[in-house]
């Protein structure tokens, strides 16, 4: 496949939107994206302001989120205990789970856990939960999670992304165009025929 034609999902475990894309991008998209960790928090200080989820429209937004799962056929959204929670290990995990070729099973698995069982991600038992699901061996996570390799690969691909138009999750970047948000997965489909 031309790498042009490759779309790039870019997401952080703890956007339910980002969920949303991830459970119905191949359906879509007629191809899986390549699923590319980055830490939203890090876009957050890049763009001068925070997530939704700590705004007057929480609920509304919560409720929105809800709708569309239930109208893409998901299952009911279960919410973690204390949500938003901190995504930095999950997210270090993620990484280390792309680095060893995991890396999209690695995302839906744990975005299931999240969103699905309402798992809080930020909690390591729930991270080697995820990884251990996808063969990934927990034993190994928390030295991986912990190391400067692992930290700046992920400090790395966030500072990349933005430079590339990535505003927040998920984004999907199709030959060097930038989508915003899990409802554009349908323009994305039109950029990808486009360029058959």
């Amino acid at each position: 496949m031309d790498p042009s034609h490759q779309p790039i999902l870019y997401y952080d475990l703890g956007s339910p939107y980002a969920y949303l894309a991830a459970e119905r991008a191949a359906d879509v998209l007629g191809r899986a994206p390549h699923m590319q960790p980055i830490l939203v928090g890090g876009i957050f200080v890049e763009r001068g302001f925070g997530s939704w989820a700590d705004t007057p429209g929480r609920e509304q937004r919560i409720a929105e989120v809800e709708a569309r799962g239930e109208r893409y056929g998901l299952p009911p959204l279960r919410w973690p205990a204390g949500w938003p929670n901190n995504t930095l290990k999950v997210m270090r995990a993620a990484a280390w789970a792309e680095g060893r070729g995991e890396g999209d099973r690695f995302a839906l698995a744990a975005f299931r856990r999240a969103f699905v069982d309402g798992a809080d991600l930020s909690r390591r038992e729930e991270i080697a939960y995820a990884a251990e699901s996808v063969g990934r061996p927990a034993d190994q996570l928390a030295q991986a999670i912990d190391s400067r390799e692992i930290k700046d690969a992920l400090r790395k691909s966030t500072a990349e992304a933005w430079t590339r138009g990535v505003a927040g999750v998920p984004c999907i970047e199709i030959g060097g165009e930038v989508f915003y948000g899990d409802d554009r997965l349908e323009a994305v489909r039109e950029s990808i025929e486009g360029r058959k």
